[in-house]
């Protein structure tokens, strides 16, 4: 099994986060613009400034063992292998950075394992992340003479075990902070990227169009999110008016899926919402995003607006009820999400 996530630089020197957001922003299906304006942007705007900024950021969150991502991944990896037993190797990789996905591949193939099931570690679709990462499986597997017997698991944004999962290492976290409101913040897109997705021309970007998941807009990452919400609000028994949805992480200046969740924070107070409780499930293992953007960088900002607290519900990590569910889809092959219908 290959388990493959985004990626994290080496280390938190401006240098190495320099190297790696070259390598993550270089790829087309994450700046999807023509290739010129790509590398004037790198060049001339993100490269001679942001590494310095992102690197503090990384620094306040790495640990003495590594990149929180990439410890979360090795720990899922091996708790993960425990659970299968003999007869399976489990091996992560990161779609940027180490550990590679073309050294992930070798180590699997060097063993002349049959078939090599790939799970991307993203909930949901989007071709800057499961995309770019299936991409590069099939680029670097499709290079060797005999390509080797691939099977990718597909999304699993409302699969009943990763929900179950999601579900059960935030609802002790939840009856412990007894939060006024519960906001479930996933990682933004561009519009642009969802509207390329949009493979019948009927995407509205609109909360009644991103209402339910069918074959019109089962590509569509802003709908699936919004199924994410509502599945994980009925499994821990959220009132309606008591939780919402928003994305972050935006970058640079074009137009990004809304609500957005620095913007939406203040509106929450307005509303006199004091605890405040927040899952990000896009992300399946802690990372800078939750740690530092909403770990550190929300928090500051809801205590500036007068909160009393804001909790930081952890990510699935290598969770004992995760690891069974992933154990589950990869002993089962026709149980998991890529077999999933999709309603019409």
């Amino acid at each position: 099994m290959l388990l493959v996530n985004l990626g994290s630089p080496a280390s938190p020197r401006p240098a190495d986060v320099r190297r790696y957001l070259k390598e993550f922003l270089s790829d087309p299906r994450v700046l999807d613009m023509p290739t010129p304006l790509r590398w004037l942007l790198l060049r001339a705007v993100i490269l001679p400034f942001r590494p310095r900024r992102s690197a503090r950021q990384y620094a306040s969150i790495w640990t003495p063992e590594g990149s929180p991502l990439v410890v979360h991944g090795r720990a899922l990896a091996e708790a993960l292998s425990k659970r299968l037993g003999d007869g399976h190797r489990v091996v992560l990789a990161m779609r940027y950075g180490e550990p590679s996905i073309a050294d992930g591949l070798e180590a699997l193939l060097a063993e002349d394992v049959g078939r090599i099931r790939v799970v991307p570690l993203f909930p949901h679709s989007a071709s800057s992340s499961s995309g770019s990462a299936v991409a590069r499986v099939y680029a670097l597997a499709g290079r060797r003479w005999n390509v080797p017997d691939l099977e990718v698991l597909g999304p699993f944004y409302d699969d009943p075990g990763f929900i179950g999962a999601a579900a059960a290492v935030a609802r002790p976290v939840l009856e412990e902070a007894r939060p006024d409101f519960v906001l479930f913040s996933y990682h933004g897109l561009p519009e642009s990227h969802i509207r390329r997705s949009d493979s019948v021309g009927a995407c509205r970007l609109d909360d009644a169009c991103c209402s339910a998941v069918g074959t019109a807009n089962r590509f569509c990452y802003r709908a699936q999110c919004f199924a994410t919400t509502r599945a994980l609000a009925t499994e821990l028994g959220l009132a309606s008016d008591a939780h919402t949805s928003a994305f972050q992480s935006r970058l640079g200046r074009t137009a990004w899926i809304a609500p957005q969740t620095d913007r939406l924070l203040p509106e929450l107070r307005a509303r006199g919402v004091s605890k405040l409780a927040v899952v990000c499930p896009s992300f399946v293992a802690d990372c800078l995003e939750t740690l530092e953007e909403i770990g550190i960088r929300a928090q500051e900002q809801w205590t500036e607006l007068g909160g009393e607290d804001l909790r930081l519900v952890p990510c699935v990590n290598d969770h004992p009820t995760w690891v069974d569910t992933l154990a589950g889809w990869l002993t089962a092959p026709s149980t998991t999400p890529a077999q999933r219908d999709v309603p019409a």
